[in-house]
């Protein structure tokens, strides 16, 4: 990716289901967007793993595809993966099945500050709505100030806390439970 990319000026999103052609890209943004204010999990190292997998299906994710523009006449811009967001039933217990889980968040740092987040959680929230659910949790690092923000800026509050949850780089974190009801 570019460094100069940005996302083209009236700011083109669109939210479509993940293809198992994407895995590729989905990979790369996964690695490249790797950061330990979200990331429990060690810095990914090659040989990578697959992105999709018998966990982590396509039909599961959620893409973010935004019209870019760059400063390269080689790279005149068009649609890239922007983002994507992963959706799940948080068990396969029927008891629960009204609830969908959103399991994974991100957005390319070029693609930052233009909404890209808050379309995908949008779409998170329309599509678990049309699966049938009525509710919507997530979990997310207490120190991650900027995320929490734009989950509350959507209607999700902190439901719980699991106080020094994980031990990250030599400190403590809090891993905060966050749902939300979804209007039909």
């Amino acid at each position: 990716m570019s460094a100069t990319t940005t996302l083209h000026s009236d700011h083109s999103v669109s939210v479509r289901p993940a293809l198992p052609a994407d895995e590729e890209a989905l990979g790369e943004l996964d690695r490249s967007t790797w950061s330990s204010l979200h990331a429990v999990v060690p810095r990914p190292r090659p040989p990578y793993d697959p992105f999709f997998d018998e966990r982590h299906r396509p039909e599961d994710f959620l893409v973010a595809e935004a019209v870019t523009e760059t400063g390269s006449p080689a790279d005149p811009g068009g649609k890239r993966i922007a983002g994507y967001i992963r959706l799940v039933p948080p068990t396969p217990l029927a008891c629960n099945a009204h609830v969908r889980q959103i399991q994974g968040l991100v957005v390319a740092a070029w693609a930052r500050g233009a909404g890209v987040g808050r379309t995908l959680l949008r779409a998170a929230c329309a599509e678990a709505r049309r699966q049938g659910a009525n509710r919507i949790t997530l979990r997310v690092l207490g120190h991650n100030t900027p995320a929490r923000a734009l989950y509350a800026s959507e209607g999700f509050a902190v439901e719980g806390v699991l106080s020094g949850e994980f031990f990250l780089h030599g400190r403590y974190v809090d891993d905060v439970l966050m749902g939300r009801l979804l209007a039909p």
